[in-house]
């Protein structure tokens, strides 16, 4: 699914009601609908006050619409109109005129420089103030109002984007903190980076039934990764497949006292449908390998408690690197003659292999077409640093495109960066993932998929979704707390028959 910045959603608003053809005031009311079928669902009950603030352009249009349909679906709704400005939309004005006059829906007037509304203490706020179409940062009084309005105490609702907030830029101004943000067709780039948290909440967005054939027109950089674009690929197997079909995968992974890091990865490339695979790894690791995975075979590194030296590769379809790697000078060499060896075999470098990578200066020797699959801090360390994440997304794609790297930048959301430049915002995935060895089981499984013949697009977005995926099975079991790595890696085949069947 595509990202748009809120220029190009305009443009596709103005698009739609031209062209499908439809009157801008029905297009909002669809838009009302479609937020009120989210409301409805997230709020059944009827017992709460809601309290909808709306401001005098579009967004508060919104507002009105869906004050009037809550009030038909009898819900207990009051209004409050704000004069940010003295310009009201066409459509504000509209629905302005159409709320009920049976039944009708208190409304307190405030303008700027009016005493503050007492706050409610209890019941549902929504925010309808100001949408995409912010021009300008909130100063004075309607800054310390929407300052106000986020020490409401009750559940915060905000329509499309919270008051205050760039979709497509950091926001340094004050912002109305939403618990829950409903955005209209898609959802906004700012939902998607950890400094918005607190201003967006938990989000979701539907269709509005904007122009397919316009949407699939305007070009964009940053998509939305959903399962749609990943079902298709999961490869079917044949009556007669056999394991020399399906890869064989080399993991180089472990030291002294990290052997668990190679047991979940590998476990995670055998569950991910790898037909054969090699742990190279110290000889400390011999025998916690071959009782723990007896699926697997085992190369011993001749150093006893580190990765020093580098098996032969020619009989491997694709390899692992980094996990519990240790950063020692023995691992230095071993990660030295290996970047010298490789070529281009199908690469996955993860964990302490970037951290040498970093600290040696060898970002220029890392192959061309390799997945990377850093967290926040060993991105950081690899490629330095921004100011802010519109800044970090940005540098992601630069790096991305510099070195002809696929980088997964691990976290909530994780965004997978293209070497054409593309960002992929993964959607599967819950806090509980933020456990120890998460990322060693991404590891196995993206080495597991390059090992089978996917290619680097596909293995890093099959791979990212099929993670979370298999996170969320595991989380709806044993909820966020409890959760633990090699609880993700038991659910990569509830992930896989979820793709298949559903």
């Amino acid at each position: 699914m595509k990202i748009l910045s809120s220029a190009q959603i305009r443009e596709l608003d103005a698009y739609t009601i031209a062209h499908e053809p439809i009157a801008s005031i029905d297009l909002m009311e669809r838009a009302a609908a479609s937020f009120v079928d989210w409301f409805m669902a997230k709020f059944p009950q009827r017992d709460s006050p809601i309290y909808i603030f709306c401001g005098p352009g579009n967004n508060g249009g919104d507002g009105l619409a869906i004050a009037r349909l809550l009030n038909y679906a009898f819900y207990e709704v009051e209004l409050y109109l704000c004069a940010i400005s003295p310009k009201q939309s066409a459509d504000f004005q509209t629905n302005l005129k159409n709320l009920p006059e049976f039944n009708s829906i208190p409304i307190t007037n405030i303008s700027g420089g009016a005493p503050l509304p007492p706050l409610p203490p209890s019941g549902i706020l929504i925010d309808a103030l100001l949408g995409t179409g912010i021009s300008r940062p909130l100063e004075g009084y309607w800054a310390d109002f929407i300052e106000y309005l986020n020490r409401f105490e009750g559940t915060k609702v905000s329509v499309d984007l919270p008051t205050g907030l760039n979709a497509d830029a950091c926001t340094k101004n004050k912002t109305f903190c939403a618990d829950h943000t409903f955005s209209f067709e898609f959802p906004k780039l700012a939902f998607l980076l950890s400094e918005n948290d607190s201003r967006v909440g938990e989000w979701a967005f539907a269709s509005i039934g904007l122009h397919p054939g316009k949407i699939q027109e305007l070009e964009t950089q940053n998509y939305y990764l959903q399962q749609a674009d990943v079902q298709a690929w999961v490869k079917k197997r044949t009556r007669y497949a056999h394991k020399g079909l399906y890869g064989h995968a080399l993991l180089i992974a472990g030291s002294q006292g990290m052997m668990g890091a190679a047991l979940l990865s590998g476990r995670a490339i055998l569950r991910s449908g790898t037909g054969l695979l090699t742990i190279h790894a110290p000889a400390c690791g011999y025998p916690i390998l071959q009782m723990g995975l007896p699926e697997a075979m085992v190369s011993s590194d001749r150093h006893q408690f580190n990765f020093s030296e580098m098996p032969g590769l020619n009989k491997y379809s694709a390899v692992g690197i980094g996990c519990g790697l240790g950063t020692k000078d023995f691992s230095i060499r071993g990660l030295d003659e290996f970047l010298g060896a490789i070529g281009q075999k199908p690469l996955v470098i993860d964990a302490d292999a970037l951290n040498i990578i970093a600290e040696q200066k060898w970002q220029h020797r890392i192959p061309r077409g390799a997945i990377l699959s850093p967290h926040p801090r060993e991105f950081s360390r690899l490629f330095g640093d921004a100011n802010d994440d519109f800044a970090r997304l940005e540098l992601l794609r630069e790096m991305a495109v510099k070195y002809g790297l696929y980088i997964i930048r691990k976290g909530a959301h994780s965004a997978i960066a293209l070497p054409d430049g593309q960002i992929w915002f993964n959607s599967s995935g819950n806090p509980g993932m933020a456990t120890a060895g998460s990322g060693d089981v991404l590891t196995g499984i993206l080495t597991g998929l390059l090992a089978q013949g996917y290619d680097a697009a596909q293995t890093c977005k099959l791979g990212v979704y099929l993670h979370g995926l298999a996170g969320d099975i595991a989380a709806n079991k044993l909820g966020h707390e409890a959760l633990l790595a090699s609880d993700i890696v038991d659910q990569i085949g509830a992930a896989f028959q979820f793709l298949k069947n559903s």
